[in-house]
């Protein structure tokens, strides 16, 4: 497991549509399109502590959705996607980050009012701060208690759920909410037709026998990367991950359940509904990727994907 993270902290600068500016100044007007009708996509990466320096967690996998997600959703991006992932890793090294999460963000700004966003400039915001464990350090290490939520997932056809568009977060806000008035870590989510999908910001596996599933793309999940990093990681110890519908009663069935996601990174779930998972704590198969998900991103064993990209070297940290 990692070491506990030092006390959260901002960063000094944030880089917002090609400039550097103090974070108090990184301001938009209260009649932009984005503060109405959540017209933006955004993405979530983590840059961890290794020995050789800050590293950012498959930054240009992560860059290449955000530009997807903008596709999608209309939005002429003004920057390459190269230009993007240099900029992350300027924002690091800018504000001395060892380890953080990075949030670029591209939204609508103010023109015209009312749902067709004419004459409204699109902004690109990448932003950093210190994060510790989005579930806590304890969730990590013992698992998390999970509630299913009685908000259900859009269909296909409605709002996109293979992107990260901010207006399509409301949703998850919203159980992620009821979670907590109930006393529940985390809430996980059935789509329309009662299958399970995912967590208000997290892919959901779960462990029968020792076989890995997960819903499939399609089934009103997103396509996360740290879902993908996981199957793979799985798939080197020999295990099999399958893709495949799930019913509500497969999470009761389960020997294990965890969670994966940039912020969740690989989070074990020890009940749902009051009900204990297993032996209601972490399980073998979880924490066995868990601990392979670690090693590689703090730099403790060899970087075999070519996962990592460097953010600043130890003799030039401030660029």
């Amino acid at each position: 497991m990692p070491k506990p993270p030092p006390p959260s902290r901002r960063a000094e600068a944030i880089w917002f549509d090609g400039d550097f500016v103090a974070w108090d100044e990184a301001n938009i007007h209260v009649l932009s399109h984005v503060i109405h009708y959540g017209s933006s996509v955004f993405e979530g990466i983590r840059c961890y502590r290794t020995p050789d320096g800050p590293k950012v967690f498959r930054l240009r996998d992560h860059v290449d959705r955000l530009f997807f997600s903008a596709r999608v959703a209309r939005m002429d991006v003004p920057h390459t996607p190269e230009e993007l992932t240099e900029v992350c890793l300027d924002v690091v090294a800018r504000n001395g980050f060892e380890e953080c999460y990075i949030r670029p963000v591209i939204f609508r700004g103010v023109g015209s009012m009312g749902l067709f966003p004419k004459d409204c400039p699109l902004h690109v915001v990448i932003a950093a701060w210190e994060w510790g464990a989005y579930l806590g350090a304890e969730g990590l290490e013992n698992g998390i208690d999970a509630m299913v939520s009685t908000w259900r997932k859009t269909p296909p056809g409605s709002i996109p759920t293979m992107i990260k568009m901010g207006g399509a977060y409301t949703l998850s806000t919203l159980a992620k909410m009821e979670a907590a008035r109930l006393g529940f870590s985390e809430a996980l989510l059935l789509d329309t037709e009662g299958r399970v999908a995912e967590g208000t910001g997290e892919n959901l596996f779960v462990v029968i026998d020792g076989k890995i599933l997960t819903p499939p793309l399609g089934y009103s999940i997103l396509g996360g990367i740290t879902r993908l990093s996981v199957m793979e990681l799985a798939r080197d110890r020999g295990m099999t991950v399958v893709e495949q519908p799930l019913t509500r009663e497969f999470l009761h069935l389960a020997d294990e359940l965890f969670l994966t996601g940039t912020a969740a990174e690989v989070t074990p779930i020890r009940s749902v509904d009051g009900i204990p998972i297993g032996a209601g704590k972490i399980g073998p198969v979880t924490k066995k990727l868990q601990s392979d998900f670690f090693d590689i991103v703090t730099g403790q064993v060899p970087d075999r994907h070519g996962w990592l990209t460097l953010a600043a070297t130890p003799e030039a940290p401030h660029p």
